[in-house]
């Protein structure tokens, strides 16, 4: 048998494909997506759970509670022209029976704060540090107590909402 010279430079004749292939390659494509899925499933199910056992509870502080006075304005000590103070601000208290106090005695606190700003030289009011002390004295004075036979005021400090001088 004489073989052509065309016939020796044609490749092999393929082998048919075999049906168990053409299973097996869709049923391993099908494992693969499903194992994936259900490990993002796992994973994103597992890391709220980490994310809230690992934090730390957080101490929130307490509320504050602020009695706010309306703003007042006075005449301060002046030589020769009329100068005056303005002057809003808040009180923080401690609790809610301290701010009900206040608010109760609301005439005697703004008759206090009257009578202790009015007595000021307006150059004692113009740097931070003067009105911070001036906040202290103010703390200080509405924590006197406000009637006979009461306990002191607890005030814990004194914020002004308006600073200004004339």
């Amino acid at each position: 048998m004489a073989t052509s010279p065309s016939a020796a430079l044609a490749p092999p004749a393929a082998a048919p494909r075999s049906s168990k292939l053409k299973i097996v390659i869709p049923v391993a494509v099908l494992a693969c997506g499903l194992a994936g899925g259900g490990g993002y499933y796992l994973m994103s199910q597992r890391a709220p759970a980490a994310a809230a056992e690992s934090a730390a509870p957080v101490l929130l502080p307490d509320k504050p509670i602020f009695v706010t006075i309306e703003p007042l304005t006075v005449n301060v000590q002046s030589e020769g022209r009329a100068r005056f103070l303005h002057v809003g601000m808040a009180l923080k208290v401690r609790n809610e029976q301290a701010k009900a106090h206040v608010i109760e005695y609301m005439p005697e606190v703004r008759s206090r704060l009257l009578l202790l700003l009015s007595n000021r030289p307006p150059e004692s009011l113009v740097t931070t540090e003067d009105r911070a002390r001036l906040a202290e004295e103010i703390r200080l004075e509405l924590s006197r107590p406000l009637a006979a036979g009461f306990p002191p005021q607890e005030i814990g400090s004194v914020s002004f909402n308006t600073f200004m001088v004339q």
